[in-house]
C-alpha cells in the first residue's frame, strides 16, 4: 500500500482502502465479508432494483421538503433555508456494540452533572489539582452568576448530545460534549418516520429499536425536574430565539410533538417571583423552560443588555427556584474542548472508575510545548476553536491549502488558548446510495441523552451525520453534510 493511501473501518463490509485522491470501493481481496449486523440488509439489498432506489431517495427528499425539514446557514449570500441531504442506507449498530457505547455515554454525562456542581460550589477537582484553576477562570462560558445556585434535582445538562467517531470494530472515541443546546434530534425521528413509510418490509426483517418515544420521555424529563413551589402538572415551554433561527424547525417541531408552547422571550415576562406566558386567557405561569437560545441572550438584565431575545429578569427568578432552564446556564464549560481534554480525569474523580470511552487526544495549544508540536505539524492535524461548533473555524490539515495553512498559523500565534488540536483520525464509513450503487462515506454520531432528577435515558441510536463528498471528514450539515437513519439492532 502506497504511503498516500490509508485503511479505514468501514461498518458494512470491513476494511476499505481510500487515495489521497478520494475514497475507494471495499478491497476487492475476496476477504471481504459483509459484518453481521448488516446481513440481513445486504440480502434485501442485493435483491433490489438501483433505479427504484434512487427514485426512493429523491422521493425522500420531497417529503423533507413538503415537511418543512430545513435549516439555515449564517454568514453566507444564499442563507436562505436549506434542505439537509438524507441518505436511504441505514447505518445499523449491533445490540452489543451499543451496550457498550450506552454504558460509556451514561459514565460520562453523570461525570459532567457531578464537575458542573462542583465548579459552580466547593470547586474541589480544582482544589485537588486535577484541572487548572485558570480554564474555568478564564473560560468565557463559566458563569459567575450560577455559584451557589442548584438546579432543581441537581441537574444541570437535562439534554445532552454526545458526538462520538468509530475507528475499528471495536475502537469508538468520544469527539465532543454537546451540553448547552445540542441539536439534531428532529432529523433523527423525521429520518427514522421517512424510512418505515417508504421501507416497511425492512422492519419487519430487521428487529431495530425504537427512537419514537423522545419526545415523550423529554417532556417526562423537564417535568421531572420543575420547581420544589409547581403545584400540580408542570407547565413547560420551548423558549426560540424565532423563525430566522438556524434550527426553528426543530424547536417548533419538538414543542409540536410534547404538546407544548413554543414562546419567544417577548411572549413571558416576570409577575409575583414567576414567569408567566402570555395566553388567549390571559397569562398563565410557566414552571419549566427548555430553552435553545445561548447563554448570553437569556436575560438582557444578566447577561447581554443589547439582547432581544430572552427574559428581562429570568436570572432572578431562576435563583430565587421559582422556574427551571434547561440546559442550566452554565452549562458550556462542559462543552469546552479545553476542558474536554481533561475528561478522563473528570470522570475519574467523580465516579472513581476508568473512562469507558476514550476520548481522542488532545493537545491544548495554551501550553507552549503543545503549541509548539501543533505548529511544526500543523498540516497532519485537526485545530478546533475551544468554543467553536458546526465545523466553523476548524482547519482539517491534511485537506488545507498553504494559504489556509499559512492563515491559521497566524491565528495560532496571535490566540494560542482559543485552540485545541486532535490528529486526523481514520474515522469509519458507512456506504451511502449513488446512481451507481453503494459508495463509502466518514460518519460520526451523535446520540441523545435525557437526563431526569432519577434516571438517565439514553435514545438507542441518535443521528448518524454523513460526509457527502468523497475523502471528506466534515460531517456537518453547515459544510455540506448530510444525514442517516441509524439503526440499533434488538439482541
Amino acid at each position: 500500500m502506497s504511503s498516500e493511501e490509508k485503511r479505514f473501518f468501514d461498518e458494512m463490509f470491513g476494511h476499505q482502502t481510500h487515495s489521497a485522491k478520494g475514497v475507494g470501493a471495499p478491497d476487492p481481496t475476496g476477504e471481504q465479508q459483509c459484518r453481521a449486523p448488516y446481513d440481513t440488509y445486504h440480502e434485501w439489498f442485493s435483491d433490489e432494483d438501483l433505479k427504484r432506489l434512487n427514485m426512493k431517495a429523491a422521493e425522500a427528499e420531497n417529503v423533507f421538503r413538503r415537511t418543512g425539514i430545513t435549516f439555515n446557514v449564517y454568514g453566507e449570500k444564499d442563507a436562505a433555508e436549506r434542505l439537509i441531504p438524507f441518505d436511504i442506507v441505514p447505518r445499523i449498530i449491533a445490540a452489543r456494540e451499543w451496550s457498550r457505547l450506552a454504558r460509556g455515554i451514561e459514565q460520562r454525562v453523570r461525570a459532567i452533572n457531578a464537575f458542573l456542581y462542583d465548579i459552580y460550589h466547593k470547586q474541589e477537582i480544582l482544589k485537588a489539582g486535577r484541572i487548572p484553576s485558570h480554564l474555568i477562570a478564564q473560560n468565557e462560558a463559566f458563569e459567575p452568576s450560577m455559584i451557589g445556585v442548584t438546579p432543581p434535582g441537581n441537574v444541570y445538562t437535562h439534554i445532552v448530545g454526545t458526538d462520538i467517531v468509530r475507528t475499528g470494530d471495536n475502537e469508538f472515541f468520544v469527539l465532543e460534549d454537546n451540553a448547552r443546546t445540542p441539536s439534531g434530534v428532529s432529523y433523527m425521528l423525521e429520518n427514522r418516520e421517512t424510512m418505515m413509510q417508504m421501507f416497511p418490509e425492512l422492519f419487519s426483517q430487521n428487529k431495530v429499536r425504537s427512537v419514537s418515544d423522545y419526545p415523550r420521555l423529554l417532556r417526562r424529563s423537564l417535568a421531572s425536574v420543575a420547581p420544589p413551589g409547581c403545584e400540580g402538572k408542570p407547565t413547560v415551554g420551548v423558549l426560540t430565539p424565532g423563525i430566522f433561527n438556524s434550527a426553528y424547525f426543530e424547536h417548533s417541531f419538538l414543542a409540536d410533538q410534547m404538546g407544548v408552547e413554543l414562546v419567544e422571550g417577548h411572549d413571558l415576562r416576570v409577575m409575583d417571583g414567576k414567569i408567566k406566558m402570555r395566553t388567549t386567557r390571559g397569562f398563565k405561569t410557566l414552571d419549566v423552560v427548555y430553552r435553545r437560545i445561548d447563554d448570553a441572550y437569556i436575560d438582557p438584565l444578566t447577561f447581554r443588555k443589547d439582547s432581544m431575545l430572552g427574559v428581562p429578569g429570568i436570572m432572578d427568578v431562576y435563583r430565587a427556584g421559582n422556574i427551571t432552564i434547561a440546559n442550566a446556564p452554565g452549562t458550556g464549560v462542559a462543552d469546552d474542548k479545553a476542558i474536554y481534554s481533561y475528561m478522563p480525569e473528570i470522570v475519574e474523580f467523580y465516579t472513581g472508575e476508568s473512562a469507558i470511552l476514550k476520548n481522542v487526544p488532545t493537545w491544548r495549544c495554551s501550553e507552549a510545548d503543545s503549541l509548539k508540536y501543533v505548529l511544526e505539524h500543523l498540516s497532519e492535524l485537526v485545530v478546533k476553536e475551544v468554543h467553536g461548533s458546526g465545523g466553523y473555524g476548524m482547519l482539517v490539515g491534511p485537506a488545507a491549502s498553504k494559504k489556509e495553512l499559512s492563515t491559521f498559523e497566524k491565528k495560532l500565534k496571535a490566540k494560542p488558548a482559543n485552540y485545541i488540536a486532535q490528529p486526523t483520525l481514520s474515522l469509519s464509513t458507512v456506504p451511502i446510495l449513488t446512481k451507481k450503487g453503494l459508495a463509502p462515506r466518514h460518519v460520526d454520531l451523535r446520540p441523545f441523552v435525557l437526563v431526569s432528577k432519577d434516571k438517565i435515558d439514553i435514545i438507542p441510536g441518535g443521528l448518524t451525520r454523513v460526509a457527502l463528498k468523497a475523502g471528506s471528514l466534515v460531517v456537518n450539515s453547515s459544510q455540506g453534510g448530510g444525514t442517516k437513519d441509524t439503526w440499533v439492532l434488538e439482541d
